[in-house]
């Protein structure tokens, strides 16, 4: 299931390319024809993306919600940009990314953690100009040649298509697709937590800090509760965990509270990386080829993620792995005793 970061990039997508343009919005699978009636010919004023779900709003009042859940991407294509990350996973919006990014288009110079977060002009931030493309989910098929009609077919079973005269965005296989008023998507994002990239963080912090420590739910179930925070999914609650050095057992009311503070402002922090960079990277100091393989491979870039059985980078304790609420569950043993 993709989480927060990946959909604050397709929210970013809808801003730079439909937001300001009159959309025609279709339903090629049918399966959306009556919400697609509501909303053609209008044109889309916004984008917001709120942890794992995304609320595009029209000039008219109404609203598209989308939680592509576990099986949901987008399809992008025409005067679309594309980063390093994009052309890397072959356009795959929507999907945890695991393909890696490579950043061979930065000409040899290699972002450091600095440029991971905007400050040079290597950043990875820059998404380069608008180029008539195609970026497809499908693992066969590969990003970058020229689209030679406009508006390209669509392939596979497309829930929703939004076009404009110069885009087209496609959505395949999501839990939630629907037309809501500005009541319903007001109360559609009261049932979220905070997310660090939505409203004041210092908010967000408060109504964080309150959920978790009125609890005796166990803090690592409690980071992927959509209720208590938004956008964490499998792979940032390991890593969050394993970085504060907290036992993901621990009930929530026992968690110190300046833990539970700095749990937020990690998540705050890694949020804002995986936007920029495309990719869930929670190792910090990372230079030069360390970083580059960091960016390419999750096997370089995780401290405890999908590493069962594999030595603790830092102790040398075999990664621990469990099922907690049909998840899997890593953590170091020794580390976050």
């Amino acid at each position: 299931m993709p989480e927060g970061h990946s959909v604050h990039r397709i929210a970013r997508q809808f801003s730079l390319h439909f937001v300001g343009h009159t959309v025609a919005v279709s339903s090629p699978q049918g399966r959306f024809a009556s919400g697609a009636a509501q909303l053609d010919g209008h044109r889309m004023v916004d984008a917001v993306a709120v942890g794992k779900q995304m609320f595009l709003e029209f000039d008219h009042g109404l609203w598209m919600r989308v939680h592509l859940g576990l099986y949901g991407a987008w399809d992008f294509a025409g005067d679309i940009t594309a980063d390093a990350t994009t052309a890397s996973a072959d356009g795959r919006m929507g999907q945890t990314n695991m393909r890696g990014t490579i950043v061979d288009a930065f000409e040899g110079k290699v972002p450091d953690a600095a440029g991971a977060r905007g400050e040079n002009e290597a950043s990875l931030r820059s998404i380069g100009a608008p180029r008539r493309t195609r970026l497809r989910m499908a693992e066969n098929e590969k990003l970058g040649d020229d689209i030679a009609v406009f508006p390209p077919e669509p392939v596979g079973q497309v829930r929703v298509r939004l076009l404009t005269a110069v885009a087209v965005a496609d959505l395949r296989g999501p839990t939630a697709c629907e037309v809501q008023t500005p009541d319903e998507v007001a109360a559609s994002m009261a049932k979220l937590g905070p997310d660090p990239l939505v409203g004041d963080p210092g908010e967000g912090e408060e109504r964080f800090v309150a959920a978790v420590r009125r609890t005796t739910t166990p803090i690592g179930l409690l980071l992927m509760d959509q209720k208590v925070v938004s956008g964490i999914g499998n792979v940032y609650r390991a890593e969050l965990l394993y970085r504060a050095r907290l036992d993901p057992h621990t009930p929530g009311k026992q968690v110190p509270e300046e833990l539970v503070r700095e749990l937020w402002r990690d998540w705050v922090y890694l949020l804002g990386v995986g936007v920029e960079t495309g990719q869930m990277m929670t190792m910090d100091g990372l230079e030069g080829e360390a970083y580059r393989a960091a960016l390419a491979s999750r096997d370089d870039r995780h401290w405890v993620y999908h590493r069962a059985g594999e030595p603790c980078r830092v102790c040398g304790t075999n990664i621990a792995m469990e099922i907690a609420a049909g998840r899997k569950l890593y953590w170091c043993p020794r580390c976050q005793k």
